[in-house]
């Protein structure tokens, strides 16, 4: 079916400027109060899930609340009569998403990222402390309003809309997997520190060029999550000041406690780190020491790579130390604690695994696109299920 050219008998559609899986967006111009506004219209298949369309009218609230001018605001939200289609009214931003400057350039220059990123760490701050957490912030997410020179975040309230209803789609993609926090590829609750996290992924994205996490498949994203530490921007961009690469990081830890305590701190370690400086903020979290060779067995966790790692990656993974030969004439109480230790590692293996099982599965279930594509290739998920079944069976065999 064709879209409609005028919904709610004052928006008058034109050009579309984006659609994914859930919603197409169109330019239009509201003709009552002579401005241009952006309507998303919701795909037609989600009206008849009526605890979606609840939660979305809930979460269209919330975000209409949102006053800032690093957010798009909300202005109007409903029911259009003659097409029963669901509409949001947004501002309209003239200007790219970062998405878009990302597939025209690959990466960003330095000040822009810095412009970018700060802005966006301004306009999360205000949500969060409204009591508001994103869920999804990507590229796509992330528009660049180019008469004021600023960064507007846009679509609050749609990822929770969707997070607990099954709307799941063959081909749709809720956010793009690569920046999903880690705990929320667990299921968990996502808070403010899993917006930071997702930034981050933005912020290196833009300086590298490249994901903290490249994959082919999403075991692979989740086994790297959980094992191996992000490569310096460094590494791939060299003339990125140290303090910057660092400050970047921090928001890209695992563990949410060992991230920022705000957004506000994490622009502050931005705006710091380009000019070669550590706020208080990264020196006391510093850069984790973790080693990821010690969160699951080394033999384990290279068979598990091994066995679901399709094709060659360009992500470098840190191979494991081997471990010290014991001394020739151990003591008894030494044999024992061996064996102990030995037994926690196996079981701690079981765990571990466990995790990255229903990780995968989360990601699989949760994945379903919102508005604007990402910039990275979409996932190959065809084989996913013979993945976990291959996983499923090396627990079966290293749990005994």
């Amino acid at each position: 079916m064709s879209p409609p050219t005028e919904v709610a008998g004052r928006y008058v559609l034109g050009r579309r400027l984006g659609a994914g899986g859930m919603s197409t967006v169109f330019e239009a111009r509201d003709t009552v109060l002579e401005r241009p506004v952006a309507v998303k219209l919701l795909a037609e298949h989600l009206a008849d899930d009526e605890d979606f369309v609840y939660r979305f009218r809930r979460e269209a609230l919330s975000a209409a609340r949102l006053q800032h001018p690093n957010i798009v605001q909300v202005f109007d939200s409903g029911q259009d009569s003659n097409t029963e289609r669901h509409y949001i009214v947004m501002e309209y931003v003239d200007g790219p998403s970062a998405a878009d400057m990302l597939r025209e350039r690959k990466r960003l220059e330095v000040d822009e990222t810095i412009n970018l990123v700060r802005d966006a760490c301004h306009g999360l701050d205000y949500a969060h402390r409204a009591g508001v957490v994103h869920r999804d912030v990507k590229p796509g997410n992330l528009l660049f309003a180019e008469e004021m020179g600023t960064t507007k975040l846009a679509d609050f309230g749609i990822a929770k809309a969707a997070e607990q209803t099954r709307i799941t789609q063959v081909g749709s993609v809720l956010g793009t997997a690569a920046y999903l926090s880690p705990e929320q590829a667990r299921g968990e609750e996502a808070g403010p520190a899993s917006d930071i996290y997702s930034l981050g992924v933005c912020a290196y994205q833009f300086l590298s060029g490249r994901l903290p996490h490249e994959y082919a498949s999403l075991t692979e994203l989740a086994l790297k999550q959980q094992q191996d530490q992000v490569a310096p921007v460094t590494d791939y961009r060299p003339e990125v000041p140290r303090e910057l690469d660092e400050a970047v990081r921090v928001a890209l830890e695992r563990d949410p406690e060992a991230r920022y305590a705000s957004a506000l701190e994490m622009a502050e370690a931005i705006e710091a780190g380009v000019h070669g400086e550590a706020t208080a903020a990264t020196q006391r979290l510093g850069m984790s020491d973790y080693d990821p060779t010690q969160a699951i067995d080394d033999t384990a966790a290279t068979q598990a790579l091994q066995r679901t790692t399709i094709g060659p990656s360009p992500t470098r993974v840190q191979q494991a130390q081997p471990r010290a030969a014991p001394p020739a004439r151990a003591s008894r109480d030494e044999r024992a604690a061996g064996r102990r230790a030995a037994s926690r590692r196996r079981f701690g293996t079981f765990i571990a695994l466990l995790a990255v099982i229903a990780a995968i599965a989360v990601v699989a279930i949760a994945l379903l696109s919102s508005s604007s594509s990402g910039s990275v290739d979409p996932v190959d998920t065809g084989d996913l299920q013979q993945q976990i079944d291959g996983l499923r069976d090396f627990i079966s065999q290293h749990s005994r």
